[in-house]
C-alpha cells in the first residue's frame, strides 16, 4: 500500500471484496485489515505491517491481490505464505 492515500487504499478495497463476491458466488465477510495507524518507536514499520498482514491472512479462506501486487515485497511474501500455507488466492493481473 506504499504510496497510496487511505482513499485509495478503502476504493481498492471496496472493489476487491466486490471481485470475491463474484468469484465465490456469494457474501463475504471481510477481514478489516486496514490499519490507519502505527505504534511509535519501530525499527521497522514496513516489517511491522507485514507482520500484521500476515496475522489477518491466517484467517483467511480467500486472499484478494489487488493490480501492482507483484512490485512490491509485501505483497509477494504475502502471496508467498498465501500459497504455501493453502490460502485461496485471487490476483488482479489488471495493471491498468
Amino acid at each position: 500500500m506504499r504510496g497510496k492515500t487511505d482513499e485509495q487504499i478503502l476504493t481498492e478495497r471496496n472493489k476487491a471484496i466486490e471481485l470475491a463476491v463474484r468469484f465465490i458466488g456469494e457474501d463475504v465477510e471481510l477481514i478489516d485489515s486496514f490499519i490507519p495507524d502505527t505504534p511509535e518507536n519501530l525499527n521497522s514499520i514496513p516489517l511491522w505491517y507485514l507482520g500484521r498482514s500476515i496475522q489477518f491472512l491466517a484467517e483467511a479462506d480467500v486472499a484478494y491481490f489487488a493490480p501492482g501486487w507483484r512490485e512490491a515485497r509485501g505483497c509477494v511474501i504475502e502471496h508467498e505464505c498465501a500459497t504455501q500455507y493453502g490460502v485461496r488466492t485471487v490476483c488482479s493481473y489488471d495493471e491498468r
